[in-house]
């Protein structure tokens, strides 16, 4: 039997407190004529990062403290195609002590519904012993921030 969150459609932007604008390539296209489902995981990690580099909080070649993914999914609704815009909607689901569960959508732009939704789990680390790190502060308040009820 499915779980009843399999049986949702696709969430609309009410559902995030973030937008981020990306651009869509030619080489993201597949041979059906759509984005590929692994650019959909690239959007969602380049939206995500962005949003912390924006703020100050990552630098990707140098912060100390580093977020990596542990646990990713995606469901697909509607397909977007180069060279169509994609908004990725961002919000926080869950804030732990180290890690922190994000929901996210592909929206093709001015879109109502998403095209696409998951959740991405970042673990924080020691980028030098790559143990767990409690998220910094600064991290912790910006991801308050985009907690959506």
């Amino acid at each position: 039997m499915a779980a009843e969150s399999d049986r949702q459609g696709p969430p609309t932007r009410a559902a995030f407190a973030r937008f981020v604008p990306l651009a869509t390539r030619w080489s993201d296209n597949d041979a059906y004529g759509h984005l590929n489902n692994v650019v959909y995981y690239a959007l969602f990690d380049t939206a995500v990062n962005a949003i912390m580099i924006e703020a100050g909080l990552l630098d990707p070649n140098a912060s100390p403290i580093v977020g990596l993914v542990v646990e990713t999914s995606c469901r697909y609704f509607s397909s977007l195609a180069y060279p169509d815009l994609a908004e990725v909607g961002v919000a926080v689901e869950h804030l732990g002590r180290t890690s922190v569960r994000y929901r996210l959508a592909v929206f093709k732009a001015g879109a109502a519904v998403a095209a696409a939704a998951g959740r991405f789990t970042h673990v924080y680390v020691d980028r030098q012993t790559n143990r767990p790190f409690p998220i910094p502060d600064g991290h912790r308040d910006l991801m308050q921030t985009l907690i959506v009820d």
